[in-house]
């Protein structure tokens, strides 16, 4: 098949017939890709970012479950790809997947603007002087919200795998175009979200709700027309299993069986296909490590057994092993995932009692302070893909420039100090309310807005290395047939983080208020002690960070191969960070 141009990797049209290498996929299909992505971030940012100004002042709830809400529906989003991600892998494909998944989450983004636009979904106002919203207006706002969310749930994981598997990676030239596909991916994402914070927020507050969502709504419609013309350039990953995740469940299944049984001296007797078996099937063998080695039991080779009841092989075992191995770094990226829910919740309620003006009569949307998050990734992005990787590739000899959890260990350094920086300002605001008695919670604290610009600064930066590096950690150690699922491991982290973000300032509240005591997060910010909860996250950030350093140090990268016969050439494909060491302590 290669002597006639076929793709190597065995990936098909949407026929299902073999694709011609030349005339598909690379960047030339993924041109048709990234337009949706930066107009679903677009949406989704246009959303978040103002949410919480949303529903203070249009619904008027208070600081705590306007934050607690706006923490649920994030996290619901970024949560519901788990489901969707398992749909593609094992029943419909990442495609189909896509599909049905972008219609509903158009409609939900249909609904969200009528119910900000219509008259009777909105609620009642005369002379200035407005009525609470009814209970069904807060139903329909919130059921069309959690549509999106559904949607969400499907277009997220897929999306970018499908872009990603628009590479070959048995194609040397295609593997190296790849290496930078997840940086120039999230590029697009960045500029969907500057769009966001830059443009759509200010739209909503001073031209209407309505346009600000109707301009995304649009947005997202075009870029699926754009998306389907692409068509014809796609290709498909052709599934090599049944049903990857009841592999691994089969796995945990057969250890417990066999949990009496003695691990044999050397890996070499355990159950393992032969090699014609992989060249045949074109799946990938995963070679043997000795993490997490209570799971070889069920690749034990027993005398008399049947061939209903054999083992599991090696592979099977090492792609189980490969879960819980990034389960155990998913488990430290939860934290970073909370820092960087306070982008869209308390830096906003922050920045509204500051001084927003520029001049004499522009004002700062507190939410468009956002942008210089997007800003800062938009501008290192570039640097980091151009400079920073070909110098450290020179020193290292890894193609990435520096391993994947090195790139993730800087950026957790990073917010770190992101949070640290946070704390400082916060404490400055406190000293100049003290000087000037300001108490009421409408009062202007004499301090510029920009006085917040290092910390959105700061997490950018970090998420050049930290997001990127997690999406793209997460794709590259996964099962060759549980791409999709594994990338929820990124989205369900930035949802875990939402919600225990949404937890904690809950908890403290409650605890700091109790017994007549002054609340850290009040619905007074000028009276409250934000401070004190920023102290708080610097803590349980800098105790993660350590908790990081172990879990990498214990990670043992993904080491697979597979046999290719051209002639009497063999081609052997293995990852690109086979040490075992992640991060240096």
């Amino acid at each position: 098949m290669e002597s006639k141009g076929y793709t190597q990797d065995g990936t098909v049209d949407l026929r299902g017939h073999p694709v011609l290498a030349h005339r598909t996929g690379k960047w030339k299909a993924c041109a048709f890709l990234v337009g949706y992505e930066a107009f679903e971030r677009m949406a989704f940012y246009g959303i978040a970012s103002n949410l919480v100004v949303y529903l203070t002042t249009q619904l008027h709830e208070d600081t705590v479950p306007s934050v607690r809400n706006v923490n649920n529906w994030s996290g619901a989003v970024w949560m519901t790809p788990i489901l969707g991600a398992y749909i593609a892998d094992s029943y419909l494909g990442r495609f189909w997947t896509f599909t049905i998944s972008s219609l509903i989450y158009v409609m939900g983004m249909v609904l969200l603007t009528m119910a900000v636009s219509i008259k009777h979904f909105k609620r009642t106002c005369i002379n200035g002087i407005c009525k609470k919203a009814s209970t069904s207006q807060v139903a329909f706002i919130y059921a069309s919200l959690y549509i999106i969310a559904i949607g969400a749930g499907g277009t997220k994981p897929n999306i970018s795998t499908f872009g990603a598997d628009q590479f070959d990676d048995f194609n040397p030239s295609e593997k190296q175009l790849k290496a930078s596909f997840f940086n120039w991916w999230m590029f697009s994402t960045f500029t969907g979200a500057l769009c966001a914070t830059l443009g759509l927020v200010y739209i909503q507050e001073n031209l209407g709700w309505g346009l600000g969502y109707c301009i995304p709504t649009a947005g997202l419609i075009l870029s699926l027309i754009i998306f389907y013309i692409g068509t014809p350039y796609y290709r498909h990953k052709v599934k090599k299993a049944e049903s990857p995740a009841g592999d691994l469940l089969r796995v945990l299944v057969t250890v417990i069986k066999n949990r009496k049984l003695e691990l044999p001296i050397h890996p070499s007797q355990l159950y393992e296909l032969d090699q014609q078996y992989y060249l045949n099937t074109g799946k990938r063998q995963i070679h043997h490590t000795s993490l997490f080695r209570f799971l070889d039991k069920a690749a034990i080779k027993q005398d008399g057994d049947r061939s209903w009841r054999q083992p599991c092989t090696v592979t099977q075992v090492e792609e189980s092993k490969l879960i819980l191995g990034m389960a155990m770094i998913w488990l430290a990226t939860l934290i970073p995932s909370t820092i960087w829910a306070q982008v869209n919740t308390l830096f906003v309620k922050q920045g509204t009692t500051l001084d927003r003006h520029l001049g004499s009569t522009f004002q700062i949307p507190a939410a468009s302070l956002g942008s210089f998050v997007t800003l800062s990734m938009l501008l290192t992005v570039p640097m980091y893909d151009r400079y920073f990787v070909p110098l450290m590739r020179k020193k290292t000899g890894n193609p990435r420039g520096i391993t994947l959890l090195q790139r993730l260990g800087i950026g957790i350094l990073i917010q770190i100090f992101a949070i640290a920086v946070a704390c400082a300002v916060e404490v400055r605001r406190m000293h100049v309310i003290r000087l000037h008695h300001i108490k009421g919670p409408e009062e202007i604290v004499p301090m510029t807005i920009l006085a917040l610009l290092p910390q959105y600064v700061l997490l950018g930066i970090a998420d050049v290395f930290n997001a990127i590096g997690l999406l793209e950690f997460f794709y590259d150690q996964s099962p060759d047939d549980m791409r999709s699922l594994g990338t929820t491991y990124f989205t369900s982290g930035i949802g875990i983080g939402n919600f225990l973000n949404s937890f904690l300032v809950t908890m403290v509240d409650k605890i700091s208020g109790s017994h007549g005591g002054k609340s850290w997060i009040g619905k007074n910010l000028n009276d409250s002690h934000l401070d004190y909860y920023y102290s708080f996250l610097l803590v349980i950030c800098t105790i993660n960070m350590g908790i990081f350093l172990w879990a990498s140090r214990k990670y043992v990268y993904k080491r697979e191969s597979i046999e290719l016969k051209v002639g009497c050439l063999e081609l052997e494909s293995k990852a690109l960070d086979p040490s075992p060491l992640g991060l240096p302590v």
